[in-house]
């Protein structure tokens, strides 16, 4: 085990982020996704060691909008179909925040990685 020197942000989805993803392609009743269904691909950002709930709503606040476009696009590339405003109150609408302390990495075998995100990465996970 390892402990990393960074806190984690867990981003999980709300119902209004799920109806706004089943807008995008409408489909009949049983065929739209869940909140259950979009969960389950919920993303953890690891973020600087924050350990006040003050410094973590900064940070938040911050870089709420890079968060906010980052989810957008792992369900929508195309800008247009996106929401009209992309800001605070659509994020506190969209998102909720999850806060851990300690980010501990139990891969005793493969060395961390860092890559650049972007959409081919995002793309890549969705077929997986």
């Amino acid at each position: 085990m390892k402990l990393l020197n960074r806190s984690a942000l867990s981003v999980r989805p709300t119902q209004p982020f799920v109806d706004w993803i089943n807008g995008l392609e409408p489909t009949l009743g049983d065929d739209d996704l869940t909140l259950a269904d979009v969960e389950r691909e919920s993303t953890v950002y690891l973020i600087p060691e924050m350990d006040t709930p003050e410094a973590l709503e900064s940070f938040v606040r911050e870089r709420y909008l890079e968060i906010l476009e980052t989810e957008l696009r792992a369900w929508e590339e195309d800008e247009r179909q996106w929401p009209e405003a992309i800001d605070w109150p659509l994020f506190q609408r969209f998102l909720r925040v999850e806060h851990s302390y300690l980010a501990i990495d139990l891969d005793d075998e493969a060395a961390l990685e860092i890559s650049e995100v972007d959409d081919s990465l995002l793309l890549e996970t969705d077929q997986d």
